[in-house]
């Protein structure tokens, strides 16, 4: 089904193992890099047909949609492995940094840490299951003025249509496969909903972790988490987390450009162990050059290259490879996004 070509020599070279690798965290991770095309246009939607098609949740998070994911949710074993109470308050800090632009307070913060710990001891103590909506009843019931305020900015996510992260979750989050569909997402949902569905999936990873279960990630449109300063430290600081805890976090990106010119995405990407390139635009190539160690002449392998074509870093290797996928075939139907061809999907 798969036509691979390149020199057999480094061929041999490329094809070790998952055994033969060195158990470093940062061997673990792979990125795709693309240049966007008319014929490759971005959707955060592509994997829903494939994925349903097998059984699989796909699970559409958008201003006013029926599926909830829990922003308190956390499940045993959460964080670092310290106090996971102490992580989840960073984390719910994280949401509030990037509610309101002028910053939080170090009172503030305090706020935020204690209300968080008091709606978690409540739910240890029998009482309901920790939400954005209890939390802000929390915040209600404290003396400060400041606490008022923190209520009232999460007042439009907790009761009003951007209350998709709000309540209890009701999708299929233990399903074998699930999608996390963010299209339709508004701007002003974005940054929150990428940090929720990051935790959510740091949840997943550390319940296949404690049950030696491996988890491979699969985060298209990469770029959009660096879009804000906020969710994209978080993730950063997920990044490694899933590697910690025995998961392959596979990125795809056709904004290479936005990537390299991002600190945070492009150490992520230079430690990455498996790279796949497709064709590049001339203004990305010399920087991935630079990054990567690439020669002009391998770079060749992504210059004006036909789709299906282009060149795979693992290691120390470089393999220039074709990949012709059949087209009469029921998968390239459920996953061609082509112009024309995407309607097959639906039928």
């Amino acid at each position: 089904m798969f036509t691979l070509t390149a020199n057999e020599s480094i061929l041999r070279a490329a094809r070790k193992s998952d055994e033969m690798l060195e158990p470093y965290e940062w061997k673990r991770s792979r990125t795709v890099l693309r240049r966007e095309r008319a014929s490759n246009r971005p959707d955060l939607a592509d994997y829903a047909p494939l994925i349903e098609a097998m059984g699989g949740e796909v699970i559409r998070i958008a201003a006013g949609s029926r599926d909830h994911i829990n922003a308190m949710d956390m499940v045993e074993g959460y964080g670092d492995g310290g106090n996971p109470v102490i992580d989840k308050s960073e984390f719910v800090l994280s949401l509030f940094e990037q509610l309101d632009k002028k910053g939080v307070s170090a009172k503030e913060k305090s706020i935020i840490d204690r209300c968080t710990a008091a709606v978690y001891e409540d739910y240890q103590n029998g009482g309901a299951v920790p939400t954005l909506c209890g939390l802000r009843e929390k915040m209600l019931s404290q003396p400060e003025k400041e606490a008022k305020d923190l209520a009232l900015e999460l007042e439009l996510f907790t009761s009003g249509s951007l209350d998709a992260f709000a309540h209890e979750s009701n999708v299929d989050v233990n399903n074998r496969m699930v999608v996390y569909d963010i299209m339709d997402l508004g701007k002003q949902l974005k940054t929150m909903g990428l940090l929720v569905i990051t935790d959510a999936m740091l949840n997943r990873v550390t319940e296949n972790w404690k049950k030696g279960k491996r988890t491979h990630l699969f985060l298209d449109e990469f770029h959009v988490v660096f879009e804000n300063e906020y969710s994209g430290a978080f993730f950063n600081s997920a990044w490694r987390r899933f590697r910690k805890r025995n998961a392959f976090p596979n990125a795809i990106t056709q904004n290479v450009e936005y990537l390299l010119d991002s600190v945070l995405a492009s150490t992520m990407l230079s430690n990455s162990e498996f790279i796949v390139m497709l064709n590049q635009a001339a203004s990305d190539q010399q920087k991935l050059a630079e990054l990567l160690n690439i020669s002009n002449e391998q770079m060749g392998y992504i210059t004006n290259a036909d789709a299906g074509c282009g060149l795979i870093k693992y290691g120390s290797s470089l393999v220039p490879f074709i990949n012709k996928f059949p087209r009469n075939t029921r998968l390239y139907k459920l996953m061609t996004t082509k112009p024309g061809e995407d309607g097959m999907r639906r039928r």
